[in-house]
């Protein structure tokens, strides 16, 4: 797979996640609470991290890390995973630290964005568990639809759970998509 691209707003770049992010982002993925929706447990070790970190830094699946202008340490991640031809599943993370920000918002932006409107991808959905009220808020307020729910769908680290799918056509994101110049300002997710 090749590079990722670079993608940036006024306050955010988003590049290639790296094994170097694993400091950084232990905090996120050793936090059990911010973790209690996320497919795997949280982590104990920055070895841990380390090593799932390897496949995104790699290449092997595209993962944008959420850092901010004049600062390379890693806030979260946005990934855009190639399902078929045109599709691609969403998925992003980011440290408490970051919440109430804005930030989510902004770095699922650059990525819709990137794979909407610069790649031409048709379609893009998230899963989300049921109880993630956060993340099915900002889904929600981006313009995502609640396509199906998927009755226990994932063996996870909390037990078997459901899992809701929305999803967002091109032709949906293009007239709804914030300008530059409002980004920085975009309520907080």
């Amino acid at each position: 797979m090749s590079a990722l691209p670079v993608l940036a707003s006024e306050r955010l770049v988003l590049r290639q996640v790296r094994v170097t992010d694993a400091e950084a982002l232990f905090s996120v993925l050793s936090d059990a609470e911010l973790m209690t929706w996320w497919s795997s447990g949280p982590h104990s070790t920055v070895a841990e991290t380390r090593t799932y970190l390897e496949p995104a830094a790699a290449g092997d699946w595209r993962s944008w890390a959420i850092t901010r202008i004049g600062n390379d340490t890693a806030l979260g991640w946005v990934n855009a995973h190639d399902r078929r031809e045109n599709v691609c599943e969403l998925g992003y993370i980011l440290a408490r630290s970051a919440w109430g920000q804005g930030i989510a918002r902004e770095a699922v932006t650059l990525v819709l964005d990137q794979v909407l409107i610069t790649e031409g991808q048709r379609r893009v959905f998230a899963d989300a568990d049921p109880e993630n009220a956060a993340s099915i808020r900002l889904l929600t307020s981006m313009g995502f639809v609640q396509e199906g729910h998927l009755r226990a769908e994932w063996e996870t680290h909390i037990g078997v759970r459901d899992s809701l799918i929305f999803g967002l056509l091109r032709d949906e994101w293009l007239p709804r998509r914030p300008q530059p110049a409002d980004r920085a300002g975009a309520s907080s997710a």
